[in-house]
């Protein structure tokens, strides 16, 4: 009998696969990344094995000490590149701590330094991302489609509303928080002056760990 594979568990490998495959392109070792950082060294070895549901905090930092957006971990080689991203292509993750969903709206493989990720926030919930730095900061633009959020980056809080858009340049670490008791949704585009790593069969091949 064929063994079916979970949205989670297929989930788990993409992202398993893209942590092992930027690994190996920027020629790091496990413990070259722990350092760089700040997860430990079996952490990423759970995460680069598909055997740990890593959250978003992890997942971040990783993201960070490979020099990509944290949505650049959820991509995945397609069978036909292209500037169109179908709504059934596009990768839904969920966050095991806050129960936020994230999906990458953008074609991964299209040449482009902006990348769109829709959020789905839960009522009362809250995640604290370490951001970007004054070395490497993120500029993106926050989008709220229904509900609300607050987001607080260094001292400076922010409370917004359904249409409501706010432009950031992240140098700090920052706060999401849905304080209402309705979930919130929002579309996060993000700019980067990283270009999107490319995705070739390269990153399915079995990485050094």
């Amino acid at each position: 009998m064929k063994k079916t594979t979970s949205p989670l568990e297929d989930i788990n490998l993409r992202i398993a696969r893209r942590v092992g495959g930027l690994r190996a392109g920027s020629g790091l070792s496990l413990d070259g990344l722990a350092v760089r950082c700040g997860v430990s060294r079996s952490m990423i070895s759970l995460v680069e094995r598909g055997e740990t549901s890593a959250t978003a905090v992890v997942l971040e930092k990783l993201a960070a000490g490979l020099g990509v957006a944290l949505a650049a971990l959820f991509e995945t080689e397609r069978e036909l590149p292209g500037p169109l991203m179908r709504r059934a292509e596009q990768p839904q993750w969920r966050d095991p701590a806050s129960g936020y969903v994230r999906r990458n709206v953008s074609p991964p493989d299209h040449p482009s330094p902006l990348r769109i990720v829709e959020v789905e926030f839960p009522a009362g919930k809250r995640v604290v991302l370490e951001g970007g730095t004054a070395a490497n900061p993120i500029d993106e633009q926050v989008w709220v489609l229904e509900g609300a959020i607050a987001l607080t980056l260094g001292q400076v809080r922010h409370r917004l509303a359904a249409g409501d858009c706010l432009a950031l340049h992240i140098d700090a670490p920052i706060e999401f928080h849905n304080p209402t008791r309705r979930a919130a949704r929002y579309a996060v585009v993000i700019s980067t002056a990283i270009a999107p790593a490319p995705m070739h069969r390269a990153l399915s091949r079995r990485t050094p760990r």
